[in-house]
């Protein structure tokens, strides 16, 4: 890859060892590689459990696959390709990921939500400490910051690029991988590469926002940031919807995966929020932490029965200025078809173990607080 360290040398006599069987050999190799390569697949498929099985299934096509490696690219480009092409096949098997409010039309705000979407179609949100996600450019001819690009703005509108262009962006311009080695990657052509590019490039800038979360985050400050997040929580704890909405933008918007409802603007979020979470009928706790390179917050609702706060969602939080702009909370509930009011009162639903793993104990949340 143009301008990033190709760390050969000292993987070689690892490789030797690797190609004679040894598979710890293999392992120390790529060990330094996983971590960046994690968050290529979730970038090119929006999923984390996707990701999982993509970088496991490359890692097995490159052990399989180590006596063709001939050492005349980098073995870092050598995972990337297999990787890459690793995602695009598990794409053509599995529907697209999306976020609800590119699902559907936004739902009126005197409705209770609906009933959620079974099947694996949402975006799943990111933690941030994994490496691969430093600060700043993969290389110098990379356009888009890594922790930029796991931004869910920016993974959703990549999920509507055909494959192909989706695999371009990202090599080229988060990655800084040259023309010529993404054609060769692709097994293609560098003029197709060079016209992918262009078309996907025209289609990201007219779905992401024109300043990046990094770029307003930056330039809020950290302090304002924190004031405003603890300001959110506190209108929540508070069931404060006055204090709520004028945090908002005048065009927000609140998803909430698995359901498809989703509500657009201040008044209407404010609407459906006196209506429904901040009605009172749930009282909130929420803990600070950052999901796709974002401020997010673990939204915890009270159990009598339990005599604690279980985990709800996950609200991923999205700036303009020191207004919030876009939630996304993922929701740790069972989206098991049953009584479809059952979901007007979506916390008192039973938790479900596997989701609050994901969407808490990635983020280092606990699962209960007393």
């Amino acid at each position: 890859m143009a301008g990033a360290p190709t760390r050969r040398t000292s993987a070689d006599p690892l490789l030797a060892r690797a190609r004679a069987g040894d598979e710890h050999a293999f392992a120390t190799a790529v060990d330094p590689y996983r971590g960046e390569l994690h968050a290529h697949c979730y970038r090119m498929l929006g999923s984390v459990h996707d990701a999982e099985d993509a970088l496991q299934e490359a890692l097995l096509r490159a052990w399989r696959g180590l006596a063709k490696f001939e050492g005349r690219s980098s073995l870092r480009s050598w995972l990337y390709t297999i990787a890459t092409n690793t995602c695009l096949d598990l794409i053509a098997r599995r529907p697209k990921r999306v976020l609800p409010i590119d699902y559907g039309p936004p739902t009126d705000p005197h409705v209770a939500p609906g009933r959620p979407i079974v099947e694996s179609v949402w975006i799943e949100p990111y933690p941030d400490e994994v490496p691969g996600l430093e600060d700043g450019f993969a290389a110098p001819d990379a356009e888009y910051e890594l922790r930029e690009s796991v931004e869910l703005a920016f993974v959703a509108a990549m999920q509507h690029l055909a494959p192909t262009q989706r695999a371009v962006l990202i090599m080229r311009l988060v990655l800084g991988f040259s023309a010529k080695e993404v054609a060769q990657a692709l097994g293609t052509t560098v003029a197709a590469v060079n016209s992918a590019l262009q078309r996907a490039r025209g289609a990201i800038e007219e779905r992401v926002p024109e300043q990046s979360q990094q770029a307003t985050l930056r330039a809020v400050g950290d302090r304002a940031v924190r004031e405003t997040v603890e300001r959110y929580v506190d209108a929540w704890e508070r069931c404060d919807v006055d204090a709520f909405a004028a945090m908002l933008a005048e065009d927000a918007t609140f998803a909430m995966p698995p359901l498809a409802s989703w509500y657009r603007g201040r008044p209407a979020i404010a609407q459906w929020a006196a209506g429904w979470p901040l009605s009172g009928a749930w009282r909130w706790r929420a803990l600070p932490t950052t999901a796709n390179a974002q401020p997010a917050l673990g939204f915890y609702a009270w159990s009598a029965q339990d005599g604690g706060s279980r985990p709800f969602a996950l609200n991923v939080l999205s700036f303009a200025g020191t207004e919030v702009r876009d939630v996304t909370a993922f929701i740790a509930r069972s989206a098991e078809p049953r009584d479809p009011q059952a979901f007007e009162r979506y916390p008192d639903e039973p938790v479900d173990a596997a989701r609050i793993d994901d969407l808490f104990g990635r983020f280092g949340l606990p699962a209960v607080l007393g």
